[in-house]
């Protein structure tokens, strides 16, 4: 039986660009989808998948995240003394009881790939998973897709890629792999690139946002010179990773929202809204009169 996964790493030093002037002073992964920031669903998935320990890599202005999950007395007493207690149950259960949050600083901007290896110190050596908060994926059947990656992991004990077929003309805007099939939804990985020009892609499997690793990744991270962009890619270390140890390609069943894009973004907010049980029937209700052609 391989070790539990119970760390989950989230990489939220970024600077969100693609949202400026919003995450100017505002952390992208703060950026509410209805009512819930990114960062509580990413949370959320990691704890529904029986992860315990929250690792979140941070930079400058990010003081919003450790924020929004610690214990807000203040708020907390003014909701109780407004009778608000439906509010103040949201705002406790946040996290549930017995989950830990540890905060680290990534010094410098080197990308993802540094950003993890800035976790070595608190995951230790035991395998652990990787969450990317923009790319956000909706439970399906009540499994969320990392806990689709816990259970391929938990069967075969290696390393898993969270992967998603896209448009064989987009693939400059991920790490691909070349794989076999290795099961239903599943592949062998035999090479990774970042972000390959359609013409060079291996395939058009991509990898998107979500990792279980075992902790070797952390010894090619420290060797990995800077690839693409002048960052440290986790991608290259992958790469070198599955020269000496067996790398699975899962194809998660949810589906995924790229909030990182403001159109993936609205399209996650338009069909969260649409589930939403306070908001579903009047949201449906303007959508279906809505005079899209008056409004442009």
């Amino acid at each position: 039986m391989p070790a539990k996964i119970r760390k989950a790493v989230f990489p939220v030093a970024g600077m969100g660009t693609r949202f400026l002037p919003a995450t100017k002073a505002n952390p992208k992964e703060m950026l509410p989808i209805v009512d819930k920031p990114l960062i509580q669903y990413a949370a959320e998935e990691a704890v529904s998948a029986g992860i315990t320990e929250l690792i979140f890599v941070t930079g400058r202005n990010k003081r919003s995240i450790p924020d929004h999950f610690d214990k807000a007395y203040e708020l907390e007493r003014e909701l109780e003394e407004r009778g608000k207690t439906k509010l103040l149950e949201e705002v406790r259960g946040i996290l549930p009881p017995g989950i830990t949050c540890v905060y680290l600083r990534q010094a410098e901007a080197l990308g993802l790939g540094h950003a993890v290896l800035c976790a070595e110190p608190i995951v230790g050596d035991e395998p652990f998973a990787v969450i990317l908060a923009d790319d956000m994926i909706a439970p399906k059947n009540g499994t969320t897709g990392l806990g689709e990656m816990v259970e391929v992991y938990n069967y075969h004990g290696c390393s898993v890629l969270g992967s998603e077929r896209v448009p064989e003309d987009q693939t400059q805007k991920y790490g691909v792999v070349a794989a076999e099939a290795s099961g239903e939804r599943l592949w062998h990985v035999n090479g990774i690139v970042e972000k390959p020009a359609p013409e060079d892609a291996p395939s058009n499997i991509a990898v998107v946002g979500r990792y279980i690793l075992t902790p070797h990744i952390f010894s090619k991270l420290a060797k990995t010179p800077r690839g693409a962009g002048g960052e440290i890619q986790l991608t290259d270390a992958i790469a070198q990773l599955l020269t000496e140890e067996r790398v699975l390609a899962y194809e998660f069943e949810g589906k995924r929202y790229d909030c990182g894009d403001k159109l993936g973004y609205l399209v996650a907010t338009v069909e969260y809204a649409l589930k939403h049980p306070e908001l579903k029937d009047g949201f449906a209700d303007y959508l279906r009169n809505l005079d899209v052609d008056a409004l442009m």
